[in-house]
């Protein structure tokens, strides 16, 4: 009878553990989850901006330069294979110079008067949209992640079976924050 309690701690105790181990797999797996979503989006992105530069082409051959610019910025954000700091800092280059040849491109009437371009910058538009949401559901995932692996007790649990922190994905610059600007 002298095991009983001991028997019922030992019980009590690796509930517990089970209790939080399973919470971190749950926000692991919804941080999964969210950067999966936020890479949909980023694709979406990828795939609307060489249709958008095929359009701007034949009306702006003297931003030749910023539009091969953007492909390039394209190209690596797409590839991203380091780290969500990394891709973050890609992204942020790339919205920069997007924003930069949309604002360009709003002196050609011409080109803002083709129902091609007219669609996809509504799309592209849309599409930062989406791409901002996905990412403020990605970094609310990345924070509960966070504080469970930090706060007392489950960060005995995290560093028992090595939960690791999770990065932020932050755009580097501040103008790089704000969606493309589409005037109609």
């Amino acid at each position: 009878m002298m095991w009983l309690p001991l028997v019922g701690a030992l019980a009590l105790f690796s509930l517990v553990l089970v209790v939080l181990y399973n919470g971190l797999v749950s926000v692991r797996n919804q941080c999964d989850e969210a950067w999966s979503n936020v890479d949909t989006e980023l694709k979406r992105r990828y795939d609307l901006i060489p249709n958008l530069v095929r359009t701007v082409k034949g009306y702006a051959q003297h931003e030749r330069e910023l539009i091969e610019k953007v492909v390039e910025l394209r190209e690596r954000a797409a590839a991203g294979h380091g780290s969500i700091a990394d891709h973050a800092a890609d992204e942020s280059q790339l919205q920069q110079a997007l924003g930069s040849l949309m604002a360009r491109l709003e002196a050609y009437p011409d080109l803002k008067a083709s129902a091609n371009f007219l669609e996809l910058q509504k799309e592209l538009a849309n599409t930062e949209d989406r791409i901002q949401a996905a990412l403020r559901f990605y970094n609310g995932n990345t924070r509960e992640n966070n504080n469970r692996v930090q706060q007392f007790p489950s960060n005995l649990v995290a560093g028992m079976f090595n939960f690791p922190l999770r990065d932020f994905f932050e755009l580097a610059q501040p103008a790089a924050r704000e969606p493309v600007e589409v005037q109609f």
